[in-house]
């Protein structure tokens, strides 16, 4: 069993190094991207086309470079995303990044579901795509912080996901370790998302509208990445804030979020 798992991830490999070199028929691409042809678990199967489904699908194939590529990871349609290929291993799907107030993240329902600002700088991927990338089997987060004094710290959780928006984009984490603290599991884990036109929060106000961002606030919140850009390092709640690495609500510089399908664990035994 294991080892034909191993053969057919091994066919995988091979038909999307020849695709990425331009191999796959043209009639059989579903896009002007990047695309494979995978067979099923039988080997005389019909050939399909298919895309990397994420970013730690690239590395795998050998992809190095941050940077835009082009993804797959359902039977939905295929978008683009930043991909991390350098920290901590590499193939990190980033799916926030704030780093110099050049994005408006002060938005509404839509916004946030559809997603906003540019990849190579200030964005928010859409929580239908985050839904989509975790979705399935078991995935990670990270979370990189920095600060206005150049100091960075992050956090690290083995379990990630967020549901659908039939269910509001209901966030799932836990498992922390890293150097940041942990501000999100005992307040955010298992809230529904909040926006200043959507109140899904536990408190008595709006969350987004008083601390003027969009998060799976709680009553309110230990983290609010998606809160107001200060350009200089303040003790202000609505700011972009991680309470447990300073435990003040010390506005931040920089922030990125990111995921990846977790490292499989066999047992041999």
């Amino acid at each position: 069993m294991i080892a034909t798992k191993l053969m057919y991830s091994l066919m995988i490999i091979i038909v999307i190094i020849n695709t990425v070199n331009g191999n796959c028929p043209e009639n059989e691409k579903e896009s002007t991207s990047p695309v494979v042809t995978i067979t099923n678990t039988s080997v005389n199967a019909t050939p399909e086309c298919v895309m990397p489904t994420d970013c730690k699908a690239w590395k795998e194939l050998g992809s190095k470079q941050n940077g835009v590529y082009p993804i797959k990871p359902d039977k939905g349609p295929a978008f683009q995303v930043y991909c991390d290929m350098e920290t901590h291993g590499g193939g990190w799907t980033v799916f926030q990044r704030r780093q110099d107030g050049s994005v408006d993240f002060y938005r509404y329902w839509t916004d946030y579901e559809n997603g906003f600002g540019n990849l190579t700088g200030e964005f928010w991927l859409g929580l239908s795509k985050i839904h989509r990338l975790t979705k399935e089997g078991s995935n990670t987060l990270r979370v990189d912080l920095g600060d206005f004094e150049g100091n960075t710290a992050y956090a690290n959780y083995s379990t990630f996901s967020v549901s659908d928006g039939s269910t509001e984009y209901i966030l799932t984490v836990g498992g922390y370790s890293g150097t940041a603290g942990d501000s999100l599991t005992s307040w955010h884990n298992g809230r529904k998302f909040t926006t200043r036109d959507n109140d899904n929060d536990d408190d008595g106000i709006n969350c987004a509208q008083s601390y003027t961002g969009a998060w799976w606030y709680n009553s309110c919140h230990y983290s609010n990445l998606n809160g107001r850009y200060f350009n200089t390092s303040t003790n202000n709640a609505q700011g972009i804030t991680w309470y447990h690495w300073k435990y003040t609500y010390t506005t931040l510089k920089f922030t990125e979020m990111k995921t990846r399908p977790a490292i499989p664990c066999y047992n041999f035994g």
